[in-house]
């Protein structure tokens, strides 16, 4: 029984990390993104075909995964979120040729199926609420997380757009204009609490598309470990058994 407790003690760091999965990556005011909530995960689908589909895509994912594991029936997937003539079973790939894009934009636009596993979620989260004015741009805006990012504020209609607050500082003896904070947005649809929400509803789907698999295998984890628990209480016994003879 002994040796039974010391294995046991020695598995408390495997099962500690196990049951840390409990999916919440980004902590907003208010809540966490949770992969279990499939409203959510969505009305980030949604969100993302609307305002980010035509320039960016998730080519790694497919139409029908992504239905089959959101809950999305055929029908609702084609009629909602699918805006070309892609099939069902289909890449979900953006709308303009990556030649066009590179050409107009001076880059394509980059597929953001791997974004929140290469990034991180807080990066995601952080970056669509970074955009602010800056009439020294292209599109008149910039962004506190990507400073000089090349694309515009794409959710200026449901946030509106923040003015920066600068600080006066020295660096090597030359006086520059630090950022050092965003004033509340205005002018968007949404309040700020809805607007965080529609980012954690975004993000949360980028993090779903960057690791669909992760529930299943969290989940498949569990029984991972059961048996090996079983097995090790099995194979304790046995060896008890075959060694009682022995001194």
């Amino acid at each position: 029984m002994k040796k039974l407790l010391i294995a046991l003690v020695a598995l408390l760091p495997t099962l500690a990390i196990a049951a840390g999965g409990n999916n919440e990556f980004v902590k907003s005011p208010e809540q966490a993104i949770n992969l279990h909530d499939n409203e959510s995960l969505e009305r980030g689908l949604g969100l993302f075909q609307q305002y980010c589909s035509g320039c960016h895509s998730t080519q790694y994912q497919r139409y029908g995964r992504v239905a089959e594991d959101l809950g999305i029936s055929v029908e609702d997937m084609r009629n909602k979120y699918m805006f070309t003539d892609a099939k069902i079973g289909e890449l979900m790939e953006n709308a303009i040729p990556a030649e066009d894009a590179a050409k107009w934009f001076g880059a394509a636009a980059p597929d953001l199926t791997l974004v929140a596993r290469v990034r991180g979620a807080d990066w995601v989260y952080s970056y669509l609420k970074g955009f602010y004015t800056d009439e020294s741009r292209p599109f008149g805006t910039n962004n506190s997380v990507f400073p000089l990012v090349g694309m515009p504020h794409v959710l200026q209609d449901l946030q509106g757009l923040s003015t920066p607050i600068y600080e006066t500082v020295n660096e090597n003896g030359v006086e520059v204009q630090k950022l050092v904070g965003l004033e509340a947005a205005t002018g968007g649809k949404l309040n700020a609490e809805e607007y965080d929400q529609a980012v954690r509803d975004i993000t949360g789907f980028l993090v779903y598309s960057a690791d669909p698999v992760k529930l299943e295998r969290e989940a498949m984890g569990w029984w991972v470990l059961g048996f090996l628990f079983i097995f090790f209480v099995i194979s304790y016994f046995l060896k008890k058994e075959y060694w009682k003879d022995v001194h």
